[in-house]
């Protein structure tokens, strides 16, 4: 499979797409004005505890207090030491862990959504190229991607051979863990084949970091920013970054410096795959990036076959429906439902990746007969979604025929960051029609009649709606100005919707 990344950078904005064999897969943007703050790390103060819902809101310093639930909270050693294992630990009340202007040391794990704040964890963990630290724990894990047994135990068998080392040198920057005092370290699928002094490179580079960070006598008191992440470009390299990356091209000439220089240092085998783009057409445009922006802002989306998705994105959940359209198939009703479905499966897998979609999601595929056609569009829908940098899980098909799966949601979805509710509709994806105002407008004439002795009547609404009253209401018109005794006067207004009037007594 080829790998393409796309690097178009302006003063304004930095974004990144991803192509697979040329097909844009998923594009990540950060406005300078609105950086992201997942993995920044705050010292922040406690404004609020709520014991009913074992969780408390930190200021941190942005707009809206961040939520700290109770499970992300970093027990303190007398607890840890209570039971021999985690099982027997007697997790305390919040209210005795947490109180008002406490200063704790917090990092955010999701960025503020709609009107949410930040949310935040005590567990903080730091990544590198190849190795995550987490300071508060012993453990040592490898990535579930990388699948050969003997390369996990080799790996695993390395951060032991140098944690333990660094150990017995006395060179562990602090001794944070209550148990053991060493840090514990999740290898990076990245790190697949890497040898024993990158990995050693990396641990020193994170316990130095992380020295640097929890250091009491370097820190201000009051809430402040302690570490900041990478910017989105140098994290994209860092994250997503594979060794089947074909090309990295960037159309700005200092970002192709910087992340040159980045690479050459921190990743080096990707130094001769960046290039920098000095076409004369955008770099998104002669990939058709931008075109297929345009289109995960719509709400269907077209399969190859003829069918379609409907992709509805509330609040609490998405729903995504699978419908044939104008595919009619070749041979019978199931074996068309089982092909679009098939496709519908590659498909709306893309489609999460592409517009972000996290939390839960519901996907309505067209009802199946057979067993075995649910089967194969189940698994056919399991290795789409491998290639998905976030977390996922997926239920087999309800009894409803539906299937449940949850996405992980760490920042706004595309939608969110390019779109807003529409003024208008407020966000329903709807209005009133036309006749519908009209009616509502001869009951407010009704009431102001009753309560107000009026000389004459105006009433203020949009252009579709008083040519409407004129128009094809005109009869109802007249017999409701008859009835009243008042004469009735109509103003279009430009700048009014469809929704907008008023009654004016004069």
């Amino acid at each position: 499979m080829s790998v393409e990344i796309l690097i178009n950078v302006t003063p304004q904005e930095s974004r990144v797409a991803v192509l697979e064999n040329g097909i844009l897969q998923e594009i990540l943007i950060e406005r300078n004005s609105n950086q992201g703050i997942v993995g920044n790390i705050y010292k922040g103060k406690v404004c609020r505890v709520l014991p009913g819902m074992e969780a408390a809101f930190i200021d941190i310093g942005q707009e809206k207090a961040a939520f700290l639930h109770a499970s992300d909270l970093r027990l303190p050693v007398e607890v840890m030491l209570n039971g021999e294992n985690p099982e027997e630990i007697i997790i305390p009340p919040i209210t005795k862990l947490l109180h008002a202007g406490k200063e704790v040391l917090v990092q955010v794990i999701k960025e503020p959504l709609g009107t949410k704040g930040a949310r935040l964890t005590m567990h903080v963990t730091i990544p590198s190229r190849f190795v995550v630290l987490m300071p508060d724990t012993d453990t040592i894990g490898v990535s579930s991607k990388i699948e050969d047994e003997d390369e996990r135990t080799r790996l695993k068998s390395i951060i032991h051979a140098v944690r333990d080392s660094s150990s017995d040198d006395g060179q562990t920057e602090i001794d944070l863990t209550a148990t053991t005092g060493r840090y514990g370290y999740i290898v990076r699928t990245a790190a697949d084949g890497i040898n024993e002094d990158a990995l050693k490179a990396d641990i020193a580079f994170l316990n130095k970091l992380w020295g640097k960070i929890n250091n009491p006598s370097s820190s201000q008191s009051g809430t402040q920013l302690i570490y900041s992440d990478l910017p989105l470009v140098q994290r994209a390299l860092r994250d997503m970054v594979a060794e089947e990356i074909d090309s990295i091209k960037v159309d700005s000439k200092e970002t192709f410096t910087n992340i040159h220089a980045f690479s050459k240092e921190f990743i080096p085998e990707l130094s001769a795959k960046i290039e920098h783009y000095i076409g004369e057409r955008p770099i998104f445009d002669m990939h058709s990036v931008e075109d297929e922006i345009q289109k995960s802002l719509k709400r269907s989306v077209q399969l190859k076959s003829g069918g379609y998705l409907i992709i509805d994105q509330t609040e609490a959940m998405t729903t995504i429906d699978v419908n044939t359209g104008g595919f009619v198939g070749n041979r019978n009703l199931e074996e068309t439902i089982f092909k679009t479905n098939l496709e519908a499966a590659q498909t709306l897998a893309r489609q999460l990746r592409l517009r972000n979609l996290g939390g839960i999601i519901i996907l309505d595929f067209i009802d199946m007969q057979q067993e075995d056609h649910k089967e194969q569009v189940m698994t056919a829908l399991l290795k789409a979604l491998e290639r998905d940098h976030a977390k996922t899980s997926v239920m087999p098909f309800s009894s409803l025929g539906l299937v449940e799966m949850t996405r992980k949601r760490t920042r706004e979805s595309l939608e969110h960051v390019l779109c807003e509710s529409c003024s208008t509709c407020e966000g329903r994806g709807y209005i009133k029609t036309a006749t519908t105002v009209c009616y509502e407008i001869f009951r407010e004439i009704l009431r102001e009649s009753r309560q107000f002795d009026a000389r004459e009547l105006l009433v203020l609404a949009s252009l579709d709606v008083t040519d409407l009253l004129l128009d094809e209401e005109s009869d109802s018109l007249a017999e409701l100005q008859e009835f009243i005794g008042v004469p009735i006067r109509f103003q279009a207004e430009t700048l009014y919707t469809q929704e907008q009037f008023d009654v004016v007594l004069l």
